[in-house]
C-alpha cells in the first residue's frame, strides 16, 4: 500500500477521491485547522473541502488524464496514418487498421443514414473512451504515490471513473441528436416525434388530450439516453475501479488476483467502450430517421 499509515476505509477513500480545484467560503475550517477568512481558490484536502466547493469545481486529475489520453489518440493515429503503406503493413498499422475497419464495419451495419461525421465520431469514442478505460489495469499506488511524492493530495488516473467526464461525453452526444433530429426532421417533425407517438389516434380532440401523455413518455426515453450513456459507462468502470483497490489492501500476496482480475477487466474495458459507441451510433441513426 502507498500510505501504511491510512486505515483500509481511509485508504479506498483517499484513492476515489479526485484532485478538485473550487473556491472555499468565508469561515471554513481547513483540514489543518486553519480558518478562512476570505473565501479562496485553492486545492481541496480531502472530501469535506471537495464537498464544500459545490458545483463550480474542477476535477484537475480527470480533466489531465482525458485530455492526455485525447492527445495520445490523436497523435498515434496521425503518426501511422503518415507513415502507412501499402506494402505489408507493420504491427501498429495492422493493428490500427483492424480497429477502423471494425469501426467502419459497425456504422455500416447500423447506421442508417447519410452522414460523414459519424464514422469519425464513432472511432473517436471508441479510441478514446478504451485509452481512458484502459488506464483502470495501472496498479492503483504507482502514480497516486508518484503525486504524493510531489506535494500533490490525490490523483485519480482513470477518467471514465468520474461521472463529470462520461456525463460530459453523453452530453455532447446529446447534442448531437437534438441537432440532427431538427435538421433532418425539422422543428415540426421533431415536436410532432415527441407529441404524437406513441399513442395516436385519428381523432383530433382524443389527440390533443394524448399530447400531454405523448410528451411525456417520449421526453422521459429521450432524457434517459445520456443518462444511460454515462452512467453504464460510469458505473462499470468504478466498480471495476474500486475491486483494484480493495485487491491491493491485501499487501505482498495481491499479485496473482490482480493479475486475474486484470485479465478479465480487460474484457470489461473494451465492452464499454464497444458499447458507448453502438449506442452513440445507434441514437444518432434514430435520429436521421425522416419518416
Amino acid at each position: 500500500m502507498a500510505s501504511e499509515n491510512l486505515t483500509a476505509s481511509e485508504y479506498i477513500v483517499h484513492h476515489l477521491q479526485n484532485l478538485t480545484f473550487g473556491k472555499l467560503p468565508a469561515g471554513f475550517e481547513r483540514y489543518d485547522g486553519s480558518v478562512l477568512t476570505d473565501p479562496i481558490w485553492t486545492i481541496a484536502h480531502g472530501s469535506a473541502e471537495a464537498k464544500a466547493m459545490g458545483f463550480w469545481a474542477f476535477h484537475l486529475d480527470s480533466l489531465f488524464w482525458s485530455v492526455f489520453l485525447g492527445l495520445v489518440f490523436i497523435v498515434l493515429f496521425r503518426s501511422v496514418a503518415k507513415k502507412a503503406t501499402s506494402g505489408v503493413p507493420g504491427g501498429l498499422q495492422n493493428a490500427i487498421e483492424s480497429v477502423v475497419e471494425f469501426v467502419d464495419g459497425s456504422v455500416k451495419d447500423t447506421f442508417h443514414g447519410k452522414n460523414p461525421l459519424i464514422a469519425p465520431l464513432a472511432l473517436t469514442i471508441f479510441v478514446w473512451v478504451f485509452f481512458m478505460n484502459l488506464m483502470d489495469l495501472v496498479p492503483v499506488d504507482w502514480i497516486p504515490g508518484l503525486a504524493g511524492a510531489a506535494g500533490i493530495p490525490h490523483m485519480k488516473i482513470v477518467p471514465s471513473t468520474d461521472p463529470n467526464i462520461t456525463l460530459g461525453m453523453s452530453l455532447t452526444v446529446f447534442a448531437l441528436i437534438i441537432f440532427y433530429s431538427i435538421k433532418v426532421k425539422g422543428i415540426g417533425g421533431f415536436i410532432g416525434e415527441l407529441t404524437l407517438h406513441p399513442f395516436n389516434s385519428p381523432n383530433k380532440a382524443v389527440q390533443a388530450l394524448l399530447i400531454p401523455v405523448n410528451f411525456l413518455l417520449e421526453s422521459v426515453t429521450l432524457l434517459a439516453k445520456p443518462i444511460s450513456l454515462a452512467l453504464r459507462l460510469f458505473g462499470n468502470l468504478y466498480a471495476g475501479e474500486l475491486i483494484f483497490i480493495l485487491i491491493a489492501m491485501v499487501g505482498y500476496f495481491q499479485l496473482p488476483l490482480h493479475f486475474g482480475w486484470a485479465v478479465f477487466h480487460i474484457l470489461v474495458i473494451t465492452l464499454q467502450a464497444f458499447i458507448f459507441m453502438m449506442l452513440t451510433i445507434v441514437y444518432l441513426s434514430l435520429a436521421h430517421e425522416d419518416h
